[in-house]
């Protein structure tokens, strides 16, 4: 698999049809009456990530007086979900039955279920402030062996930031597989400056948007607060409660660092289902990433049509368990909730 070299649009369709972080989904599908009363299906499939709890109702125009249109709307919510036992090990091998989902406390019935290794969107996501300069070798390291330890199909890219932000690739890559294209992506900036943290996850978060892959990963590496971003948290959170993106957020501090923040990486890690690593030292990054790639790589999909059917716009908790005979006590990480978009107006009801 090479690089790729020109902008990736968001796919429409797949053999699929779970998709990472949680997102509504629209089915539409045309039957056209042709001679005899022979249908053909012209179309099936589209989805749109750009907002995950996007409801979507497509129709197409007719054709002629023979065409006409089936409309069907199927409305998803799709989980990644990591288990873990009371030890904190990877647990892989259990069915549907053994999970539970609920909304707002209320159980779901989980309609798709799958466990699989799939490809991945991935985005490195790397403070490069004046303070991150004797880490810089270590932080590499890890960040090359994440990329060894993840799916060869996996879609890469990278984010730097100090107080600018720009993107480690060349203008016209926007992913690579390549270990030699990302080593000098990383090394494309130097540490400097402030920390425009908020700004670099922005940006991220866009550009993983145009990745292709159903499941998208954030991987942030910083080393302190935020004193340099235009945007401001709350506004970078709603960013990523409303994206695809699990962020697994790796912090570390200096005990002089008066900027650091621990609670910010923690909060985009709980609100995406992802995890917070706080190592002691810069040398532990690397079994942290290759960690992080482990368990990317055993996640659990799950899908289930929300019992609640009002576009309220209000916030929705997710709550999900696990259990099985001979596991013991287990732990889900999966997103904790999600918000709905305005239903749009219907045509000539506004």
């Amino acid at each position: 698999m090479g690089e790729t070299s020109t902008p990736v649009k968001h796919p429409t369709g797949g053999s699929s049809a779970l998709v990472s972080g949680h997102h509504w989904t629209g089915i539409r599908a045309q039957l056209v009456y042709k001679e005899l009363l022979l249908f053909l299906i012209a179309l099936i499939g589209s989805l749109s990530l750009c907002d995950p709890a996007l409801s979507q109702d497509f129709s197409s125009s007719q054709n002629s007086p023979s065409d006409y249109t089936l409309r069907i709307k199927v409305n998803l919510v799709v989980l990644s979900a990591t288990v873990v036992d009371r030890h904190g090990v990877l647990v892989s091998g259990l069915d549907k039955q053994s999970f539970q989902v609920y909304e707002n406390r209320v159980l779901q019935q989980i309609k798709n279920f799958s466990h699989e290794d799939v490809p991945v969107t991935v985005g490195l996501v790397v403070d490069n402030s004046g303070s991150m300069g004797p880490k810089r070798a270590d932080v590499i390291a890890a960040a090359l062996s994440f990329a060894r330890s993840s799916n060869p199909q996996d879609q890469m890219f990278v984010v730097n930031f100090n107080e600018n932000v720009t993107y480690g690739l060349p203008a016209k890559t926007l992913f690579t597989d390549r270990q030699d294209q990302l080593q000098l992506a990383l090394l494309s900036i130097k540490t400097i400056g402030e920390t425009a943290l908020y700004d670099g996850i922005a940006a991220a978060l866009e550009r993983l948007n145009q990745g292709n892959a159903d499941k998208k990963v954030l991987i942030l590496i910083s080393d302190g607060g935020d004193n340099a971003s235009k945007r401001n948290l709350g506004q970078v959170i709603e960013m990523a409660k409303h994206s695809a993106a699990i962020i697994y957020a790796i912090g570390i501090f200096d005990e002089q660092d008066g900027d650091q923040n621990p609670g910010v990486l923690r909060r985009f890690a709980r609100e995406t289902g992802g995890e917070a690593f706080f190592p002691e030292s810069s040398k532990e990054i690397t079994p942290i990433c290759e960690g992080i790639a482990r368990d990317i790589r055993n996640q659990y999909t799950l899908a289930y049509a929300p019992t609640i059917g009002a576009q309220d716009n209000k916030y929705r908790a997710i709550e999900v368990d696990a259990s099985a005979p001979g596991h013991g006590r287990l732990s889900v990480r999966t997103r904790t909730g999600y918000s709905l978009p305005s239903a749009p107006p219907e045509p000539g009801r506004e």
